[in-house]
């Protein structure tokens, strides 16, 4: 169960992905702009900082379920480090310019921008946490970082979920697209924390433990 909420809140993130694309790249090529007011607007205005948030992070979202998936991890490690490097590049890319996305033209106001830089900052925290971790050899300490990052990274897909959820009983689109952010990552962060509390860390384990185990 768990596994499928994560690939649909995957999905979400990948469909809205493609219909910005869909609405943006016509509105760059024909120079014929959204109007002033709209949410398309701010994307088709800012192509360049938006696309190097969202690029990466359909990366990043591609990659780290199976970077987090015990399976996958042992079936072949030298493959789980290489996909690795990859996901934690284009983590720290999407998310440094989300931040920036969320200062420069939050729709969401300052509900958008401050949740967008508390959480950016921590997903960029956890992420380069995971990485001193497993350059230190304490894969328990890697494992649990990174799954925290992970659960940040598919909350913009409950974010998605919840601003629908909140227009299906009547409140504006406007109204709940900032307040979206903070219930969406609270909520998973707080998921992250209590998942791990039910899985506790085998101290003292090292690489070639964590391949058989």
């Amino acid at each position: 169960m768990a596994w499928a909420a994560v690939f649909f809140l995957i999905a979400v993130v990948a469909v809205f992905a493609a219909i910005r694309l869909s609405q943006d790249v016509p509105a760059v090529v024909s120079g014929v702009m959204p109007p002033a007011e709209s949410f398309e607007r701010r994307y088709a205005e800012n192509p360049g900082l938006a696309y190097a948030h969202i690029l990466p992070g359909i990366v990043y979202l591609a990659i780290a379920p199976f970077q987090v998936s015990r399976r996958f991890r042992n079936a072949d490690l030298g493959r789980h480090r290489r996909w690795g490097r990859i996901a934690l590049g284009a983590g720290l890319l999407t998310g440094a310019f989300a931040i920036a996305v969320g200062l420069v033209f939050p729709f969401g106001g300052t509900a958008e921008s401050s949740a967008s830089v508390v959480f950016g900052i921590y997903f960029l925290t956890a992420l380069l946490l995971a990485y001193r971790a497993i350059r230190n050899g304490s894969v328990d300490v890697h494992r649990r970082w990174m799954l925290r990052a992970f659960a940040i990274g598919v909350g913009v897909g409950t974010i998605r979920l919840v601003i629908g959820a909140a227009q299906a009983f009547g409140v504006a689109f406007e109204a709940i697209f900032g307040p979206a952010f903070w219930i969406a990552f609270v909520l998973h962060a707080a998921v992250a924390e209590l998942w791990l509390w039910h899985r506790p860390s085998s101290t003292g384990r090292t690489r070639s433990q964590a391949i058989v185990a």
